[in-house]
């Protein structure tokens, strides 16, 4: 199958059909004059999905609109439907369902609400972190062996997601969002990747959305901003949204327009990696990128004690991009050794580096500090607890992480783990050297403790494991009881007094199910981290009596010596 999408006279741009549904103030009637509207002008491509609603009981009513609006306009055999599944509505909010069953359904129901005008292109609406994306794509894929769709593609995917689905599916088109105001399909890759393999990079916002729309300077009409997005590439459609008739014609209008050199020279230009060079005598620029908490300070330090200029959004504050334009001021000053360590998670936020380094004539190498999670989570509660001086409650996180760098929930932590696109040389960087976690040992804290999950206490032969550690050391008794208090634990403490003589503390996490919204949880580390900082203790040095993968799984990341029962 040819891997082309639309024919050389269709035009390559869409209308996006999802406002026409979920804004509070839709008018049925004047959408579907929107739609009738594209149409007339010429308009093939019109972009859909189950989702589209204003919440979980209107699942269809986009793609219901859309039959009806192509049906009066006597095209609904020849227009190109582009609908997307995967995703769910509850309580009005955007989650994704990436379940193979779930993409299935979600398939039927668009044939289905439909009926009649047949699938063009069907989307995976975006990722889902509780599913394996091999699983989502795969389900895909057997849409279009089973012949209910005529082709497949992914959206919302970075450079790996969509690699990894191009060796699984037939992709015909991925969608990203694409404009003069977001630019990180060009910056990651994703737009060249697809023209390497012959795929439609389908636009979504392609004037910013309606908030940045809003603030679009006036000298760029909104009908130049969409033909700079064409004028990327041909392998670029763009779906700009429309409410009323004339914004439909006039989006059809634009693809029509072709910027002379003056106007191109006005707007910015496309942008991709650059080509590295090895580094030298002149300098360089050293790019220390990890998850949170992976010891990126550390690295950091280092370099700057052989003469690197830091520069680090933690003591800054700011952005990425204002770190960027700090390196450019370094450099312009005279500066040829910088190292910037922050999270990098994404070749977009890289490829400033990249870029900026690259004007000075400096190349980029990256170390990738590759940091299991479990002990990027070590590391960032000691580093709360050493700067706040306690454990913060979920609503004290919530609102630090609003105002302090470092500070974060554990679900902010591991989503940027999801997030984290793998540093590669073809960014443009000079050489890429991924560094393994070595924990360094403590020379501040030489003592030990116990850590006792409270369910070991009501195990038989308990009084055997706890004997396998001295007697005298500090013990911590811990459990997780959802509005549970300390003194829940009074009868496990006083079996544990009756074997012990080293001091007793008790540590109870008392908050609910579900995503963790503290770092107190087992096996999240912040109990037995908590009581190791207050009696000086090194929790390598340390002994874990548990019963559960979850005391496994805390054992392990603590590094303490594990007796199970």
């Amino acid at each position: 199958m040819s891997t082309r999408w639309l024919a050389v006279d269709e035009l390559r741009v869409g209308l996006g059909c999802m406002r026409l549904s979920t804004d509070a103030d839709r008018d049925e009637a004047r959408a579907l004059a929107t739609i009738v509207a594209a149409a007339q002008a010429g308009v093939t491509v019109f972009d859909t999905a189950r989702a589209y609603g204003l919440g979980p009981d209107e699942l269809g009513h986009n793609e219901r609109l859309l039959a009806r609006a192509l049906r009066e306009a006597g095209v609904a055999s020849s227009a190109r439907v582009l609908t997307k599944g995967g995703m769910t509505r509850p309580g009005g909010a955007w989650v994704p369902d990436g379940r193979a069953k779930s993409i299935r359904a979600d398939c039927e129901a668009s044939l289905a609400a439909l009926d009649g005008p047949p699938i063009d292109l069907y989307l995976l609406h975006a990722p889902d972190a509780r599913t394996p994306w091999r699983t989502s794509v795969r389900a895909l894929a057997r849409l279009l062996d089973e012949g209910l769709v005529r082709r497949v593609g992914v959206c919302n995917v970075n450079r790996g997601q969509l690699d990894e689905a191009l060796a699984l599916a037939p992709l015909t088109a991925i969608q990203v969002a694409l404009s003069l105001y977001d630019d990180r399909a060009l910056r990651s890759g994703v737009l060249e990747r697809c023209e390497e393999a012959g795929l439609t990079l389908i636009a979504h916002s392609p004037l910013g959305g309606p908030r940045r729309a809003r603030r679009r300077p006036a000298a760029v009409a909104p009908e130049v901003a969409l033909a700079w997005v064409l004028d990327l590439s041909p392998h670029v459609v763009a779906i700009p949204g429309a409410r009323r008739p004339e914004t439909a014609r006039s989006a059809a209008h634009a693809a029509t327009i072709r910027l002379d050199d003056a106007e191109r020279a006005a707007l910015p230009r496309r942008r991709s990696a650059h080509a590295a060079s090895p580094a030298g005598e002149a300098g360089d620029v050293v790019l220390v990128m990890g998850i949170p908490g992976a010891g990126k300070t550390v690295v950091a330090e280092d370099l700057a004690t052989v003469g690197y200029e830091r520069l680090n959004r933690d003591e800054r504050g700011g952005t990425l991009r204002d770190l960027a334009e700090a390196l450019d001021k370094a450099l312009s000053t005279g500066d040829r050794r910088v190292v910037l360590d922050n999270t990098y998670l994404t070749r977009a936020a890289r490829s400033h580096v990249i870029e900026t380094a690259g004007q000075h004539g400096l190349a980029t190498r990256c170390i990738w500090l590759d940091t299991p999670l479990a002990q990027a989570q070590v590391n960032l509660v000691e580093r709360m607890l050493e700067r706040l001086g306690h454990l913060p409650p979920p609503d004290e996180l919530k609102r630090l992480s609003r105002v302090e760098q470092g500070v974060m929930a554990p679900t902010s932590q591991m989503r940027t783990v999801r997030e984290l696109e793998e540093p590669s040389v073809d960014e443009g960087f000079v050489d890429v050297e991924r560094v393994r976690f070595e924990r360094r040992r403590r020379t501040d804290r030489n003592g030990f403790g116990v850590f006792v999950a409270a369910a070991a206490l009501d195990e038989p032969g308990w009084q055997a494991a706890i004997a396998q550690a001295d007697p005298t050391a500090p013990h911590l008794v811990f459990d997780w009881r959802p509005e549970g208090r300390p003194d829940d634990l009074g009868d496990a403490v006083a079996r544990l007094a009756s074997v012990v003589t080293g001091p007793i503390e008790v540590a109870v996490c008392p908050h609910g199910g579900g995503a963790p919204v503290c770092w107190c949880r087992p096996p999240l580390p912040g109990l037995p981290l908590a009581f190791a900082r207050s009696h000086g203790i090194d929790p390598a040095l340390s002994t874990l009596v548990g019963t559960s993968a979850a005391h496994r799984t805390l054992a392990a990341s603590l590094g303490a010596h594990l007796t199970p029962l």
